[in-house]
């Protein structure tokens, strides 16, 4: 791994130069996953990031990232975990302002000129070309082949991951699901809940696989280890 500038702030030259060097290029279609503290000091903050990525894969690209209304995990209190909570997210209204769990790049990308968001729970934003249709999903990134970009994160931020979830077993799905009686107490449309306890992290193991083959690019970016590779390669 090579690594851009760590020891100052990092310049949207800096980033540049990075989304270059792991293999970012005009005209790609990219779902982009981002932390902005892994970076250290960026000049310009979370502009500088998306700026940067707008540059990069031009107005013939497109960049989509998950904006979904809900707050970070939650603390869980002394009932959550007797009820065998092991996860609690609250959900915003559609038309929320608040500061989400998506990180500050999301939340900043949304609220952009010639950004398109879509409306339900699972929004989606998407800038650059088929915006009208990216803002849907990410089933057209997917049939154009799309890339993803992972900044400071690992592949369990990866969105396009859960679209393959309806070929896993039954059992494996229903693992974390809660029963009807635990959803009593955390309706569906104010908590995103998860209970049980998964015996593996799943994920984990498609990308120690995709590493293996040989998929995953990797870079860094200033303080932030940051991953590259086509989305159908992963998931499948």
């Amino acid at each position: 791994m090579t690594s851009a500038n760590s020891q100052k702030g990092l310049t949207k030259h800096d980033i540049i130069k990075g989304l270059k060097t792991i293999g970012l290029s005009k005209g790609m279609f990219v779902e982009v996953h981002s932390s902005l503290s892994s970076f250290g000091y960026v000049e310009g903050g979370a502009n500088t990031i998306i700026y940067s990525l707008m540059d990069v894969v031009g107005k013939e690209g497109a960049i989509v990232m998950s904006t979904f209304p809900m707050s970070l995990p939650q603390e869980l209190n002394e009932i959550d975990i007797k009820r065998g909570l092991i996860c609690k997210i609250k959900i915003f209204p559609p038309d929320s302002d608040e500061r989400s769990g998506m990180g500050i790049i999301s939340d900043t990308f949304r609220k952009m000129p010639d950004v398109l968001t879509g409306t339900d729970r699972h929004r989606v934003s998407a800038w650059g070309k088929d915006k009208d249709k990216n803002c849907q999903g990410f089933s057209n990134l997917i049939e154009n082949d799309g890339w993803a970009l992972l900044l400071g994160v690992d592949i369990y931020k990866l969105t396009s991951m859960h679209y393959v979830e309806s070929k896993l077993p039954e059992e494996v799905r229903n693992i974390s699901k809660p029963s009807d009686e635990i959803m009593k107490y955390y309706p569906s449309g104010q908590w995103y809940i998860e209970t049980g306890n998964p015996p593996v992290k799943a994920w984990y193991k498609i990308q120690d696989e995709a590493y293996k083959k040989g998929y995953i690019i990797d870079h860094k970016i200033g303080n932030s280890k940051c991953m590259f590779f086509k989305i159908r390669n992963v998931i499948g």
